[in-house]
């Protein structure tokens, strides 16, 4: 009986460390492009993140984040630089709607997206 009760408290102490990201219990959040918003209106809001705060020279040709060359993928890149960056100044993740907050890291091969606490 309290072998069970310890499998227990063991599976929800492994399910809370591996939800939990940093060590004060905050989730990082990654702003990223809304895969329902039309390119075009990415194509906007991204040009405004790159002006308003955003480092978009990694998503410049020959860069780490240029491939995959989509807007899609761009666009997230340029949003969650500009989130991490303006988020204690009162930035947010809007966009007019093009993006979302997610919990998961989007970074893959070289490029890195920032999480800033």
């Amino acid at each position: 009986m309290w072998m069970m009760m310890l499998s227990k408290i063991v599976i929800t102490l492994i399910f809370l460390l591996s939800v939990l990201q940093n060590s004060d219990g905050q989730f990082e959040d990654y702003c990223i492009a809304d895969e329902q918003t039309p390119e075009e209106e990415l194509v906007q809001a991204m040009k405004w993140a790159c002006g308003n705060g955003a480092d978009c020279g990694p998503i410049g040709e020959n860069q780490p984040c240029y491939i995959p060359n989509t807007v899609k993928d761009h666009a997230s890149y340029a949003f969650n630089s500009y989130y991490q960056n303006m988020k204690h100044k009162g930035g947010s993740c809007y966009f007019n709607a093009a993006a979302l907050l997610s919990d998961l890291n989007p970074s893959h091969s070289s490029c890195k997206f920032e999480y800033l606490p």
